[in-house]
């Protein structure tokens, strides 16, 4: 399994007034994404693994379900694996998923995204059940 590393944020302040570093756990960049995502209109949900199904049925809330987060050459990479509505315009979509993760990321923690990759596995149609 992959080690994930935590993200340092550089404050907006001088170097004199710095009282240490700021660390950031990828989880938190996960769930901030994963928010940013479900409120893009014409996404259904983000598909998650087994266990976060799992983790559904029993009443929790995985907000970082379907995001993948990786450093590259300093530049943040994001993957994130989402079902359309039925009746969307799916690139139109894919691209207000892009721009709302770019703004809700830089908006929260002053990281300028790299790359946001939509990957669409799914349709959801008005009967609820999931085309992939």
């Amino acid at each position: 399994m992959a080690e994930k590393t935590n993200s340092f944020i550089e404050a907006n302040s001088s170097a004199s007034e710095s009282l240490g570093r700021i660390e950031l756990a990828p989880e938190v960049l996960e769930v901030i994404i994963g928010i940013a995502t479900s409120e893009v209109q014409g996404i259904a949900m983000t598909s998650g693994n087994f266990a976060t199904g799992v983790a559904e049925r029993f009443g929790k809330v995985m907000h970082g379900k379907g995001v993948k987060t990786n450093w590259v050459d300093n530049k943040l990479i994001i993957d994130v694996f989402c079902i359309a509505e039925d009746g969307q315009l799916i690139p139109k979509v894919a691209a207000n998923v892009q721009k709302k993760i770019e703004e809700a990321v830089y908006h929260m923690t002053s990281i300028e995204v790299g790359e946001v990759n939509v990957h669409v596995t799914g349709i959801r149609s008005e009967v609820n059940s999931v085309t992939e």
